[in-house]
């Protein structure tokens, strides 16, 4: 009989490598201690005071407001579909925190640890800062556990993703950090007006971007903490929207909230534009705690809210970085030039060319930047500078042009207009031809008055009404044009002309002459 060192048996240390035997008593998959630390964590969770289930909802970031039974499901849920050994151990903490150590031996002092302070931090720090280790279960009876699942197998339930409310992208706002994912703000009761509280701090690394970053103007830093409002839809991205009655009040301070637009039109409502609310300046920028409380009106819409750590950009900055990456090449310009004006088979009406302004349709002034959307069916440009100075005072990203939507990440610069901009200075409007080519449109002169034309000479006083018109050539040989005064009163022209008449009835010997009228045939309005 061959003796075996005890020390061979011993199972081997998990050192990273896979352990390729076991003791046939331990011999338990991962899975199922994975679904035992899944049951344990429900259990400690249903044995949780509102209190707690505040604490650990907090700590996610999720809505901490609502009655017991609410905030007990939404902490399930939390366990059931967002499992992570971050929330696992803060659950055993809270449990540990709450409830006597039963595992412990008897005389042993207890160690209570206090709760950890709440704060959100971006997922960014807590994934690089907390260990992926399980949780410990002593006492878990394993074979019991697999009972419960089909065929005796060690199985997870499928997770289930739920969908997140999302916002929509800003360009005048870069991202660095999410606080708080949106969440959604839940009645309390059935009063019109509502209060949710929010708790969090920032982090060392957060709050030095926000003291290092410059300042965009008096008080304004560029890195800033904004709050985000929009309506709770998990369909696609949601644009900023306020609900009734807002006000924001940060610490001990309520926080401005832009106000409404007049509108010019009678009978239409003014309009908010609804923005991110800088929280900045109302902050504690340091490890102390900040608190948030919205202030809403419970009409029947549901919202949700987020924090973001972000850094704010001006309007020169997103023309330097459209100017980087968002020039077209002018070949690819004169190549779509030709596909809008190629001879279609099906349509009678050939387009032989198509007219571009060179002046811009905002301001009236000549294009130095000429920008279009890449959606954009249309030719014709805007520029780009002032159209980034408009959407960063009042952001609607419509096309001046066609007035269809025209985001930033939708613009190209115009490489062929911007060349044709530097060769062609004296000219307004350009053609381009079916060949790709173009061709300048010199601007009309204004019609200047012919000599040809009736001349009305206004304030003369002559007696018979008509200056002296010759027949015949005037001066360099053109023909003197008819001068009219229409100064004089009808009523004694009238006169004059029968007593012209009455001395051409007394002539007999020559034919009796036509009757002169006023106002010429050739006679037309000044120019």
């Amino acid at each position: 009989m061959r003796l075996v060192p005890r020390s061979s048996l011993a199972p081997p240390h998990l050192d990273g490598h896979v352990t390729r035997w076991r003791l046939p008593a331990r011999r338990w998959t991962l899975e199922a201690k994975m679904a035992a630390e899944l049951v344990e964590a429900k259990n400690m969770v249903m044995s949780f005071r509102v209190s707690d289930l505040q604490m650990l909802l907090g700590f996610v970031g999720r809505s901490k407001s609502g009655l017991k039974h609410e905030l007990v499901t939404r902490a399930l849920q939390l366990v059931q579909f967002d499992c992570s050994p971050e929330v696992f151990k803060k659950i055993k903490e809270l449990y540990e925190t709450r409830y006597a150590k039963k595992s412990s031996e008897p005389g042993q002092p207890q160690q209570h640890r206090p709760p950890e302070a709440l704060s959100i931090h971006s997922s960014y720090d807590r994934g690089s800062t907390v260990a992926r280790t399980s949780l410990s279960t002593p006492n878990i009876d394993y074979p019991a556990l697999y009972g419960k699942y089909l065929n005796g197998l060690g199985r997870l339930p499928p997770k289930v993703v739920k969908p997140e409310v999302r916002l929509v992208k800003l360009p005048f706002y870069t991202t660095l950090d999410e606080l708080l994912k949106p969440t959604e703000l839940v009645p309390q009761n059935n009063e019109k007006l509502q209060e949710s509280p929010c708790i969090f701090a920032l982090t060392p690394r957060q709050v030095e971007l926000i003291r290092n970053s410059r300042e965009l103007q008096a008080g304004v830093k560029s890195v800033q903490v904004v709050l985000r409002i929009c309506y709770t839809d998990t369909s696609s991205p949601q644009e900023d929207q306020y609900p009734p009655n807002i006000a924001v009040k940060v610490n001990h301070s309520y926080c401005s909230v832009p106000g409404y637009y007049p509108s010019n039109k009678p009978g239409v409502e003014p309009k908010r534009p609804c923005r991110p609310i800088n929280l900045t300046h109302l902050m504690y920028l340091s490890a102390a705690t900040n608190r948030i409380t919205v202030t809403w009106g419970n009409y029947g819409k549901s919202y949700s809210v987020g924090l973001y750590l972000v850094r704010q950009m001006t309007s020169a900055e997103l023309l330097q970085r459209l100017k980087t990456i968002g020039i077209k090449h002018p070949e690819l310009c004169k190549a779509l030039v030709k596909e809008k004006l190629r001879l279609d088979p099906d349509s009678e009406i050939a387009t032989t060319g198509v007219r571009v302004s060179l002046i811009c349709p905002l301001v009236k002034m000549r294009l130095s930047v000429p920008c279009r959307a890449e959606t954009c069916a249309h030719l014709q440009c805007f520029d780009a500078v002032f159209y980034l100075q408009m959407n960063e005072k009042k952001p609607t990203w419509m096309c001046p042009v066609c007035d269809k939507p025209a985001p930033y990440d939708q613009l190209i610069i115009d490489g062929l207009l911007s060349k044709i901009l530097t060769e062609c200075e004296d000219a307004d409007e350009i053609e381009y031809l079916v060949d790709g080519s173009w061709c300048p449109i010199k601007a009309e002169k204004e019609r200047s008055c012919s000599p040809q034309c009736p001349i009305l000479v206004l304030g003369s006083s002559d007696v018979n009404g008509l200056l002296p018109t010759p027949n015949g050539n005037g001066e360099n040989g053109k023909v003197t044009a008819d001068v009219v005064d229409l100064t004089l009163d009808s009523s004694s022209s009238e006169e004059e002309e029968e007593e012209e008449d009455d001395e051409d009835d007394d002539d007999d010997d020559g034919p009796q002459p036509k009757r002169r009228c006023s106002y010429e045939k050739g006679l037309v309005s000044a120019c």
